[in-house]
């Protein structure tokens, strides 16, 4: 079934007019009728079953009919990433929403070559991908930040898996070893400078640790730490 993310408030029997895109996206692409079933989630109300009941010119209507699945989210995971080029980055916001990553922040570190980014566009893919993989939220995708000022603000109780390449560092399913508020930091394609990496390994709440013996690029190194941290204390755990 068709799964759709939605701003509306969901309850029994309320109307949703969709917006253009997903509106184009039911009618021209999916070709669905006035009576057509499709599954659409909020964030905060769980995933409902609803129907399509009308189709016009510009608009898509939609009617809920029933709950399907009550509200429920992953672990409190952070991704916190160092701006790479623009397809790379697109794949780590994809993967980071298929992993379920709740928050995606990116940061500018001293030798990152790309300063700038579209978080509409990502924001757009975090939603896709939370819709094709069944979860029922969606990860926010953050405005980048440097990195200082990302350690300045940092939130009081979130421990930090600093990912670092420099070898001499517990594997991952060692030093992660407790759930609670955790957040993944994957550095940019030149790697942290010395001062960075000074800065970080001195941090309280940082957890150094490596991601084996190769350099891995920066869209690798997310996914295999999301997947090593979820396989470790997150939701993948029975």
């Amino acid at each position: 079934m068709i799964r759709l993310f939605v701003p509306h408030d969901l309850s029994a029997s309320a109307r949703l007019e969709l917006d253009e895109g997903q509106s184009r996206y039911l009618s021209a692409v999916m070709r669905l009728s006035v009576g057509d079933a499709v599954a659409i989630f909020n964030g905060r109300d769980g995933e409902w079953r609803a129907t399509v009941s009308a189709v016009g010119k510009r608009a898509v209507a939609l009617t809920a009919e029933a709950q399907s699945r009550p509200q429920a989210t992953g672990p409190d995971l952070d991704l916190v990433i160092a701006l790479v080029k623009r397809a790379r980055l697109e794949t780590i916001i994809e993967k980071a929403a298929e992993l379920g990553a709740r928050r995606v922040r990116p940061v500018i570190t001293e030798r990152t070559n790309a300063d700038h980014t579209r978080v509409d566009r990502l924001q757009a893919i975090a939603v896709e991908a939370s819709e094709q993989t069944g979860r029922l939220d969606v990860p926010q995708v953050c405005e980048p930040v440097k990195l200082d000022r990302m350690i300045a603000d940092w939130e009081t109780g979130r421990r930090l898996l600093f990912c670092d390449e420099a070898g001499d560092a517990r594997p991952v399913l060692e030093a992660v070893a407790e759930g609670g508020p955790w957040a993944v930091l994957i550095g940019p394609e030149g790697g942290f400078s010395p001062r960075e990496r000074e800065t970080l390994r001195a941090l309280p709440y940082a957890v150094p640790a490596t991601l084996g013996p190769r350099i891995l690029r920066a869209d690798t190194a997310a996914i295999s730490a999301l997947t090593l941290w979820q396989a470790a204390v997150g939701d993948w755990r029975p």
